[in-house]
């Protein structure tokens, strides 16, 4: 027999609706019509007027048969289009995919054909690029190609599509009567992975997903209403950590930015009187490392995120003197971007920078609205002790989640095996709850039969003063097995030899962990500042390192 709180309540248009972002933008519009949405060089333009151009371009994608389940690829850099495409498509009851703007023409003709794009929207900066991917196409049915211009550009174009942006927005009615979705498990975003190991995965995000994600980033860093977000991390990246939702919600301003630059994120920060920015490390080092004469002005509590990799002492230490509150976030693209946060408490501010740094360099607890991220034992899918030390792998279930791989049921069922999400990365949970990274599984270096996380070694390394950046990868040995391998790319005019850099580790590490290789130089990395391990293991095994 039902439950009494089961009879004569059902659901109905009045007491339930589903979860989406595109809420936001709408109240936003209806409350601050006026107030500053989007900075983009000499443009501003209003929420009012944003969700205006977001309705017409609902619209008008409507009206060339492009609707719900349909997919529209974008190749923009964070320019304004970029922030109407989060709306403007999902509006359509379209799901959008943001191309990584790093990537080659075969990659994108792969994610086009294989995400079944109906139309894509091309920044003139990647036109060349994406005439290259278009004539790559395995798809029979033709795309619809639209060109954005946009003033900042000044380089080369080659447009080939049959609409500009402006006089495609034309076409559109700015009161299209857009309708929420009718599930809010529908698709809103389709993020490919990196595919460092064959073709890369279709990630799938649901309009809950997003809108519980964007509200968690409020929640994580007491985000006020009106913040300034300066646009320093790609949107293409896991929709860019689900910020333009985030900055939506709080009736913000997005600062856009073509690119990414020591000088023009200064200049951002001070001109726009911006509070928040997110980045992978090497985006706040360009700040700690800027020039002083440049750094001059620059306000005092700017609220920093970092993901990608743990923050060094180095970095948190530069940072607070340049008066910058850092927050430690991880998570993975299946994840919406970050769904763990580093909350640092009070006592720590009474600890020396090395014990600070080590505390905030954990991936930390759960999001908000995240229902659980454990360290658990793959075996036995039980979790593993808090005791900081037995490791396991880092998973996660929730809300904060995305939907499976889009054709991969395959991969979808082995990724959720067990209920959870499986992360790959192995960590420890420490007493507090809080969980730290050892190693991704295939980074783990076996020599002589001993495991030595990677991650580890690294941590030593960006205790070197005249360390930049470093990663460690496994160098073939015919001993050991492996041996680890150390890429150090040193700050500028620094000194510093291989033999200063292992005398360095050994007096922190056990004799087996201490690189038994450096190789200086630039470190590869992605667009979104990590750094390309998968291309150190192809030098590792041939680089001309200096054995130490």
């Amino acid at each position: 027999m039902a439950s009494i709180f089961e009879q004569d309540l059902p659901r109905n248009p009045a007491n339930f609706a589903p979860i989406t972002p595109l809420a936001f933008l709408e109240r936003t519009a209806e409350i601050y019509p006026d107030r500053l949405a989007v900075v983009h060089g000499p443009l501003r333009r209003t929420w009012g007027e944003v969700e205006s151009r977001c309705r017409r371009l609902a619209s008008a994608l409507e009206r060339r048969g492009i609707g719900k389940g349909d997919t529209v690829a974008v190749m923009l850099p964070n320019t304004p289009p970029m922030v109407e495409a989060h709306f403007g498509i999902p509006m359509a009851g379209a799901v959008l995919n943001a191309l990584n703007t790093r990537l080659d023409a075969d990659s994108i003709a792969f994610m086009l054909d294989h995400g079944e794009a109906k139309a894509v929207i091309v920044d003139p900066e990647f036109s060349a690029v994406m005439q290259q991917a278009l004539a790559r196409r395995q798809g029979k049915e033709p795309l619809l190609v639209i060109d954005v211009e946009d003033e900042l550009y000044t380089g080369a174009t080659q447009q080939q599509g049959e609409v500009t942006y402006e006089a495609f927005l034309a076409e559109g009615d700015p009161r299209h009567p857009w309708q929420l979705p009718a599930d809010e498990w529908d698709a809103i975003a389709l993020n490919y992975t990196s595919g460092t190991t064959g073709n890369p995965k279709g990630v799938v995000y649901h309009h809950r997903g997003a809108a519980t994600n964007a509200v968690s980033n409020i929640l994580e860093w007491d985000m006020p209403k009106h913040a300034v977000y300066l646009w320093t991390l790609p949107m293409f990246h896991c929709n860019g950590w689900c910020f333009p939702w985030t900055v939506a919600a709080r009736a913000g301003v997005n600062v856009c930015l073509r690119r990414v630059e020591a000088r023009a994120i200064i200049e951002a920060i001070k001109e726009h009187g911006v509070t928040h920015y997110c980045g992978a490390p090497i985006v706040h080092g360009m700040l700690v490392n800027a020039p002083d004469e440049l750094r001059q002005g620059l306000p005092r509590g700017v609220k920093a995120m970092v993901a990608g990799a743990a923050p060094p002492a180095s970095m948190i230490e530069g940072m607070e003197r340049l008066g910058f509150d850092l927050t430690h976030v991880y998570g993975l693209t299946e994840v919406y971007g970050p769904a763990t946060v580093c909350p640092k408490h009070e006592a720590w501010d009474r600890l020396d920078i090395g014990e600070r740094a080590r505390l905030n360099a954990r991936q930390g607890v759960r999001y908000h609205l995240q229902q659980g991220a454990r360290v658990m034992d793959p075996e036995t899918m039980q979790p593993v002790p808090w005791d900081g030390e037995t490791m396991g792998e880092i998973m996660f279930r929730g809300n904060i989640t995305m939907k499976g791989y889009l054709k991969n049921a395959k991969a979808t069922q082995e990724a959720f095996a067990g209920g959870w999400f499986h992360t790959g990365d192995l960590a420890v949970q420490f007493p507090d709850g809080y969980i730290k990274i050892k190693d991704r599984s295939k980074d783990i270096i076996i020599s002589g039969g001993e495991n030595i996380s990677s991650i580890e070694v690294e941590d030593v390394l960006y205790r070197h003063p005249d360390v930049l950046a470093a990663a460690v990868v496994a160098r073939p040995d015919p001993k050991w097995g492996e041996t680890p391998c150390a890429f150090v790319e040193l700050k500028p005019g620094a000194q510093t030899t291989p033999q200063d850099i292992v005398a360095h580790c050994r007096k922190h590490l056990a004799g087996f962990k201490v690189p038994r290789a450096v190789v200086f130089g630039e470190l590869p990395k992605t667009s979104t500042g990590k750094i390309q391990k998968f291309e150190l293991r192809k030098q590792a095994g041939s680089a001309q390192a200096i054995d130490v």
